[in-house]
């Protein structure tokens, strides 16, 4: 699913005019990366949470040359959905 389409069902589902829907995806999306470039958690009931963490450097290898290189820190972004949310997509399993 692509950002067209989240703004196309919003369109149908609620009858908002299309430049509507697309400035409230766009709304959402940017409060939502704002607030995860803060480093802050986002907490989405029924849905998951989205959490930046942090990474230490670390000791890496160059596939190439074998090379012992450094693995700069860095934050990365994790998502670990509710369990409402597994169990919606594990009921379609069985």
């Amino acid at each position: 699913m692509t950002k067209a389409d989240i703004v196309e069902r919003i369109h149908q589902r609620i009858g908002f005019s299309k430049k509507e829907s697309a400035e409230i995806v766009e709304t959402v999306f940017g409060l939502l990366k704002l607030t995860l470039e803060a480093g802050e958690k986002i907490k989405i009931a029924g849905f998951g949470n989205f959490v930046v963490k942090q990474k230490a450097d670390r000791r890496g290898r160059n596939p190439q040359t074998g090379e012992t290189i450094t693995i700069n820190a860095r934050r990365i972004l994790t998502f670990k959905p509710s369990q409402v949310l597994k169990s919606a997509i594990n009921a379609d399993a069985s």
